[in-house]
């Protein structure tokens, strides 16, 4: 055996512990994206046709590759979103939670890395005699002593032997990208906003003009029934009655002046400034409002991997899995550094001669032996916490699916509905118009013509109320499908994400 061989064998020993004391391990358990508590699909009935609005068609393409841009028609809408998009105080917040995460796991990130820094220092004393100058030295005389350094240090930069370190920043790595899904989630919530805000304006308006023109048309037959009470022709029952609707049309005009003021001031609100009529193209009536109504929806499995609000839960749900690392590593030895190198003199013009150089180098070990039980508390605390993120990712999970088979019932539904409410419209109209005539031909009494007046303004409500939940309908499942994201932004944010330094 060679009289080097135990030096060798201690060497690769050596090298090994100082390998594995830099590169650490990890004590966080392995990460296992939980089942997802839902069906396989959805149930889903087939579509009607209609040919009001929502015209536009999506092909092959899923939601989350429609860029809002070409989902909704309305020039004037597109405009509203972009303000919003600039100006939108709780979009804003969201960007900034952004970066105050990002910032965040920069500095716990700086954690793995030691900490160098450049000291020099000066001192001058007077001490008087028989004492200590601040260099250590008695003497029996008083004087004056100087003492001067120059170096580097490194600050108690901890061996991350057992992953400590480690299992934090990656905690504050699924922070930051939390918050990134999060930013995602808060865009595409303030576009459905903007726009369901901006159809329920337009409905308000359209609301308002039918009450107008019912106005008009009760208050005409208001007057001719006080006429034919007057000159004892009709009945105090017919007068009555056209006192009744004509009141009712005033409530009602009332109330649309209110929700038509109501949904400017969301608006307003959403898009963060005044509404600028001067800036905008004009509106469009919601019969014309073209929405791409066929976007495929897909398996459950995908909606998984693109709504951004699940995105952020299961980012939470890992930052809890490492925090579960970092409590373990408590359990373990915990070594740090500290050193420094540099020169030192009584003198400054001697800082750098020969024989003024100076070291320290100083190792230190933290077993921790008695605590009252506070680091199995964290470790406990830390997997409670883990089930709770599971709890809230699962929860997501329920709340999207729940959200788009909604969305699929009301679209398998609504324009099933919607052209029934036409049908229903077309023949309340060709009524009225039958009982104005028989009404001037002196067939049918003013009650029948009445009557006939009401069932049509029932009709235009249903009409219009059938429209707006169609259009804001195929809003929200757009939300619910996570649509508003374009495949190269993507691509281009996630590389973004990978490198938040």
């Amino acid at each position: 055996m060679s009289p080097n061989a135990p030096t060798v064998s201690l060497r690769r020993v050596l090298a090994a512990t100082a390998i594995a004391l830099l590169a650490g391990c990890s004590m966080a358990p392995r990460y296992e994206r939980p089942q997802a508590p839902i069906a396989g699909s959805y149930i889903e009935t087939e579509t009607a046709e209609s040919g009001d609005g929502a015209v536009a068609a999506a092909g092959d393409r899923r939601a989350s590759e429609i860029p809002w841009q070409q989902f909704f028609g309305d020039a004037r809408l597109r405009g509203l979103m972009d303000i919003a998009l600039d100006n939108n105080r709780d979009l804003r917040q969201a960007i900034l939670n952004v970066e105050a995460a990002r910032a965040q796991f920069r500095i716990q990130r700086a954690d793995r890395l030691p900490t160098v820094n450049a000291d020099a220092q000066g001192t001058r004393q007077r001490v008087p005699d028989g004492t200590a100058s601040s260099t250590g030295a008695t003497t029996g005389g008083g004087g004056i002593y100087e003492q001067y350094s120059v170096g580097l240090g490194v600050s108690a930069y901890e061996l991350d032997l057992f992953g400590r370190v480690r299992s934090l920043r990656d905690a504050a790595l699924a922070e930051y990208l939390a918050t990134e899904q999060a930013r995602r989630g808060a865009q595409i919530s303030l576009i459905a906003a903007v726009a369901t805000a901006y159809l329920n304006e337009r409905s308000a308006a359209e609301r308002m003009d039918i009450v107008l023109g019912t106005l008009d048309t009760r208050a005409e037959s208001l007057h001719l029934a006080q006429l034919r009470f007057d000159a004892g022709v009709g009945s105090e029952l017919e007068l009555r009655e056209a006192q009744t609707l004509h009141a009712t049309a005033r409530a009602q005009l009332a109330a649309a002046k209110r929700e038509q003021a109501q949904a400017r001031n969301s608006l307003t609100l959403l898009i963060g400034q005044p509404i600028p009529e001067d800036r905008l193209p004009p509106p469009l009536p919601l019969g014309q409002q073209a929405l791409i109504a066929d976007v495929p929806a897909g398996l459950p499995s995908e909606l998984i991997e693109r709504r951004p609000d699940i995105l952020a839960a299961e980012q939470s749900l890992r930052a809890a899995n490492a925090s579960i690392g970092a409590a373990r590593a408590a359990f373990f030895p915990r070594i740090s550094l500290t050193g420094s190198y540099g020169t030192s003199s009584s003198e400054f013009d001697g800082l750098f001669d020969s024989g003024t150089e100076s070291w320290s180098f100083m190792p230190q070990i933290t077993l921790p032996i008695f605590d009252a039980g506070r680091n199995r508390a964290n470790l406990d605390l830390a997997r409670l916490r883990e089930n709770i993120a599971v709890a809230e990712y699962e929860k997501a999970i329920q709340t999207a699916f729940r959200e788009v088979a909604d969305g699929l019932a009301a679209r398998s539904t609504l324009d099933e509905e919607l052209a029934a409410q036409a049908d229903l419209l077309e023949a309340t109209q060709r009524r009225m118009e039958l009982s104005e005539l028989r009404y001037r031909s002196g067939v049918d009494s003013s009650l029948q013509r009445l009557d006939a007046q009401r069932a049509l303004f029932e009709a235009q409500q249903s009409m219009l109320q059938t429209r707006l939940l169609r259009l804001t309908s195929l809003v929200d499942l757009y939300r619910a499908l996570g649509g508003g994201w374009l495949a190269d932004e993507q691509t281009e944010e996630a590389g973004e994400v990978a490198d938040p330094s």
